[in-house]
């Protein structure tokens, strides 16, 4: 017999979260991730939303790789890698990625959350520090929270961005065995850029280990779509480099972590997600492949990415709205509370663009926004009808006059 009282409670939590208008609802896609997609009760919409930056997830060659790899590698392997066997594209796609990365080596996990996971518990022990900036992706914040249950190492935070702090932190922490700083490449949420040059300043100065997640910045940032690294020409010279295959690198799912090969091998040999997982599966493997090979074959795609996410950004500005300054196709528009967020991201939808708002506690108090993600997918007449949609949306919430 079901638990009612559990049944009850969840209830309960349910109709609080409704009531409090942060009661996330699902919209289900009818047709590929796209520029734009077929919405289940809403027909054609834009879709602004996504981390499809480069528009592989439905590139031809990409959807084909996938196709290919299910007749020829089947379903998955069927256990963890070690016990039954890896495939060979397995390893393929790893050296890739590690080329991609400018890292000897990598190694790929089902999803970014894993390679996050699985790398502070692994080679963070009881005599280490790990140093982390406040507005770091919740998986590297819960990496490191297991870290301290299972390894028992130390931690602290600094603030955003702020050198000074972080410096502060690695002079406070001397005594550690090693230091590692933990920083996203770019903050999802502000689409900032870490300022890694300095970071990599710090821990030269302070003989510490960099760990960056690039999910945000692979195929995004830098002349090529290197990520933050090429952004700042310091490639090769992050210790560590985590990122997903989930975003710009096809859209399905998977992440990777990138560094030295003995770094990685600990990996392999220790860390939970990687003994306890299966691996990719050879359609997401073999898509993710693709998708590597398209971004250095078509370098334009950043180029183009680059250039919508300047053109939305003064356009959106342009007509009475405050986005962030920013470099990166994240493009965060301030709208003050959280029902005005709310509000706006389903007015916009009846306007046929699908894009989310996000308040407290996702971002602080009196800081909500409606997040935009340009991909170098959407054309001008789409990135104009999201303009002018924004401002229909705007005048009916207040937000214009």
């Amino acid at each position: 017999m079901l638990n009612a009282r559990f049944i009850a409670d969840s209830d309960a939590e349910i109709a609080q979260l409704k009531a409090d208008r942060v009661y996330k609802r699902l919209n289900h896609l009818e047709s590929p991730q796209g520029a734009r997609v077929q919405m289940e009760g809403r027909g054609e919409v834009i879709v602004l939303s996504s981390n499809n930056y480069l528009g592989l997830a439905n590139h031809p060659t990409v959807v084909q790789a996938g196709v290919d790899a299910l007749h020829r590698y089947g379903a998955g392997t069927a256990s963890v890698r070690f016990i039954c066997g890896t495939f060979a594209l397995h390893r393929e796609l790893e050296h890739e990625l590690a080329d991609l990365a400018g890292t000897p080596a990598s190694l790929s996990y089902v999803s970014a959350w894993n390679a996050n996971e699985a790398f502070t518990p692994t080679h963070a022990g009881p005599d280490d520090m790990v140093i982390s900036d406040e507005l770091n992706h919740a998986s590297i914040i819960d990496s490191v929270r297991l870290a301290k249950s299972i390894t028992k190492c130390r931690s602290a935070v600094y603030k955003h961005s702020d050198m000074v702090d972080l410096r502060a932190k690695l002079e406070g922490s001397r005594e550690a065995r090693r230091r590692f700083i933990w920083t996203d490449g770019v903050f999802s949420m502000e689409g900032s850029i870490a300022k890694l040059p300095d970071i990599l300043e710090l821990a030269r100065e302070y003989d510490a280990i960099v760990i960056m997640d690039d999910s945000h910045a692979t195929g995004v940032l830098g002349a090529t779509g290197r990520g933050t690294a090429e952004h700042f020409g310091v490639v090769g010279e992050v210790d560590v480099i985590t990122s997903t295959l989930g975003k710009a690198l096809g859209g399905a799912a998977g992440g990777f972590v990138a560094a030295a090969e003995s770094v990685v091998d600990l990996l392999t040999q220790r860390s939970r997600p990687q003994l306890f997982s299966n691996a990719l599966p050879p359609t997401v493997a073999a898509s993710s492949l693709a998708a590597v090979r398209v971004l250095r074959a078509e370098p334009q795609r950043v180029t183009q990415l680059r250039e919508n996410a300047n053109w939305f950004r003064a356009a959106i500005r342009e007509a009475g709205f405050s986005p962030m300054e920013g470099e990166t196709p994240i493009v965060p528009i301030i709208v003050g509370e959280t029902a005005l967020a709310i509000q706006m991201s389903e007015l916009l939808l009846e306007q046929g663009v699908f894009v989310t708002g996000f308040g407290f506690p996702v971002v602080p108090k009196g800081e909500a926004r409606v997040r935009c993600q340009v991909s170098a997918d959407h054309t001008r007449d789409d990135l104009e009808e999201v303009v002018a949609a924004f401002k229909v949306a705007g005048a009916k919430a207040g937000l214009l006059t």
